[in-house]
């Protein structure tokens, strides 16, 4: 389904459109502002349902039966126009002004210090290719669409295709250098090297991995 407030509506995205502007309908509210049968109704409910894009109450009412009634879910949020990379830079250039890049790329370290700890536990006890595994799982959970090769027993390249905070990245990009530190980090007895980068032109973000050689 494409974005909506983009071009002509159909009929499903007027649906959509319609729940997010006036809040629950039922079958009978959207038959009326839409001028289709009930039965076409139905069938454009069914779909966005199996999408889980809406869910169903019934609720009581006054007179007569209860009657079901349809609402947004969190997942159709992102069918609606967000500017949160815009929000973000202006966020972080304000703090820039006002106490410097160092304020800027204290955040950043901060955000890396977190996933650390937040992700170390997980890889306990594992050895090197277990290792990229879950950090690739990891980073996918995380929106980066990471795909990983291996190489030989010690060798490992870890692809990003995608880059959740790109924009804002590619004007602090220090961004970075942490996830590069928190490769690192989590990785362990590997030596991490980024070969290529989204923020600097490069077509997505690309890791080579190899054990450290045991001194």
């Amino acid at each position: 389904m494409a974005a909506i407030g983009q071009g002509q509506l159909s009929t499903r995205e007027y649906i959509v459109q319609l729940l997010k502007t006036k809040g629950s309908l039922s079958i009978k509210d959207l038959t009326e502002e839409l001028g289709i049968t009930v039965m076409a109704v139905r069938r454009h409910i069914q779909l966005l349902e199996k999408e889980k894009l809406i869910s169903s109450e019934t609720v009581r009412q006054s007179m007569g039966r209860p009657t079901a009634v349809y609402r947004l879910t969190e997942h159709a949020g992102s069918l609606f126009p967000h500017k949160y990379h815009s929000l973000t830079l202006e966020l972080l250039d304000e703090l820039s002004d006002q106490f410097g890049k160092s304020a800027v790329e204290s955040l950043f370290e901060g955000r890396k210090n977190k996933m650390a700890h937040k992700y170390d536990q997980s890889m306990l006890g594992k050895g090197l290719t277990d290792r990229v595994l879950a950090l690739a799982e990891i980073q996918n959970e995380n929106g980066y669409m990471v795909e990983w090769e291996k190489i030989n027993d010690d060798e490992f390249i870890i692809k990003e295709n995608n880059c959740p905070i790109e924009q804002v990245a590619t004007k602090y990009q220090h961004a970075c250098q942490c996830e590069l530190q928190l490769f690192q980090s989590l990785l362990g007895d590997a030596e991490v090297a980024r070969t290529e980068c989204l923020a600097k032109g490069g077509q997505r973000c690309t890791y080579s991995i190899k054990k450290k050689k045991e001194q």
